[in-house]
């Protein structure tokens, strides 16, 4: 929909996933465990009290009529195959 005036939109599914489960799901994808592959620095963890972090699409939704219709595990899905699909045709290096 084309609109008049140019504005920020949040395209988001309303969910709340942590990085744990996206990893989990995207190596699953590939019938591998994301702890075989990748180190974890402590360091990097953001403190307990840290608020949800969440996106919400209410001005996309009341002002372009959108909604998400890509439930959290085909998003992930279509993720992994975008990326094999361009590491077959040697775009990108998965290491």
């Amino acid at each position: 929909m084309l609109q008049e005036k140019a504005e920020d939109y949040v395209i988001a599914t309303d969910e709340c996933h942590s990085v744990r489960e996206f990893l989990d799901k995207a190596f699953s994808f590939l019938s591998l465990n994301y702890a075989d592959h990748l180190e974890v620095d402590p360091a990097f963890y953001r403190p307990a009290e840290t608020m949800i972090l969440q996106g919400n699409y209410s001005k996309a939704k009341r002002v372009l009529g959108w909604e998400p219709t890509v439930p959290f595990s085909e998003l992930v899905r279509e993720m992994v195959q975008s990326d094999l699909d361009h590491h077959s045709q040697g775009k990108i290096a998965l290491t």
